[in-house]
């Protein structure tokens, strides 16, 4: 019974995995219309569905609130009861229906036309009547559920929710909400916390940095990458002034030529000027000019050159262990 059920569940994130998968198809123009109009929204995204298209609404009300886009959830009895007031004409309308055809939803949405609000819907059934309703239809339809019955909604609701996921970071990337915005929204969490704090504040340092001499012989250096898991070894002199970096990565690219690898040093192998950062950075900033140069780790390097430590983006995200510091915002 065990091995059925496990087989039973690796069917059913497969046929999940599959219904977001073709989604990617489904993402047009009706998507970059709809971010258009809630980038050039005065007021709200009200968010409204029912069962459990409401819950995956509540779920995308919260993402968009988290990443600046103001948002909230409308259930549709009580829109139909009273709080249809709290929809004004400087918002727009996101509703989710797999069937396009829920009858308490498309009252309301009849009522809020009236309005004039811009409706943009989430739909299985681009031909439903909610679909006719709308200004923008996205397309969310699934080619079956996860449910054995084909009752249950589940893929159906999973793609939906990976479409509004979709929609919230494309309009992350339309407003240049940064990090340093999202901290602002999380002060309380644990990354919140993180992003607040500074370099120094959780750098690996001392003995725990991975570094070696420009004349060390580079399979000595691979020794040392290996004995420290991190994926790199930082070069320097005497003085401890950084030279270079020499990843994994270019140890498997000069295995690539054909040369004798063992008869080269650290020296001829490295990356010479490796990316660095003070330890005096937000680690806000961090991340950003972490995503700005593809990278995932910094050096970091006092104002004279000399080797302090480094950061990798895992101990931005909690690696590390607690910050020892506490940063206001």
């Amino acid at each position: 019974m065990g091995k059925e059920s496990i087989q039973r569940a690796q069917e059913v994130l497969k046929i999940e995995a599959e219904s977001i998968l073709s989604l990617i198809d489904k993402v047009d123009e009706n998507f970059s219309r709809a971010v258009d109009i809630i980038c050039n929204l005065k007021g709200r995204v009200i968010v409204t569905g029912i069962g459990k298209s409401g819950l995956i609404g509540k779920k995308i009300v919260a993402t968009l609130t988290s990443t600046g886009t103001p948002a909230i959830f409308l259930h549709p009895v009580e829109g139909l009861h009273g709080d249809l007031g709290i929809v004004t004409k400087d918002d727009v309308l996101l509703s989710i229906s797999n069937s396009g055809e829920t009858d308490e939803l498309n009252t309301i949405i009849a009522s809020i036309k009236d309005i004039n609000v811009p409706l943009i819907v989430f739909t299985g059934n681009p031909d439903s009547t909610l679909a006719r309703l709308s200004d923008v239809t996205i397309d969310v339809g699934v080619a079956r559920e996860a449910c054995p019955f084909g009752l249950t909604p589940t893929s159906s609701s999973t793609a939906a929710l990976a479409m509004g996921d979709a929609l919230a970071i494309a309009l992350i990337n339309r407003k240049n909400f940064t990090e340093k915005n999202f901290f602002k929204f999380h002060p309380g969490g644990n990354l919140g916390q993180r992003l607040m704090a500074r370099v120094k504040d959780i750098m690996i340092c001392g003995d725990k940095i991975p570094k070696v001499l420009p004349e060390t012989p580079a399979l000595e250096a691979v020794n040392v990458i290996d004995a420290n898991n991190v994926g790199f070894v930082l070069i320097v002199d005497e003085q401890n002034h950084l030279k270079g970096i020499l990843t994994d990565g270019d140890v498997r690219r000069f295995v690539k030529t054909g040369l004798n690898f063992t008869e080269k040093t650290v020296d001829e192998l490295m990356t010479r000027s490796p990316k660095t950062i003070s330890s005096d950075k937000s680690l806000a900033d961090t991340m950003a000019a972490m995503q700005k140069y593809e990278i995932t780790t910094f050096a970091v390097v006092n104002e004279d050159g000399q080797l302090d430590g480094y950061i990798h983006l895992h101990d931005i995200l909690g690696r590390g262990g607690t910050i020892r510091i506490s940063v206001p915002v």
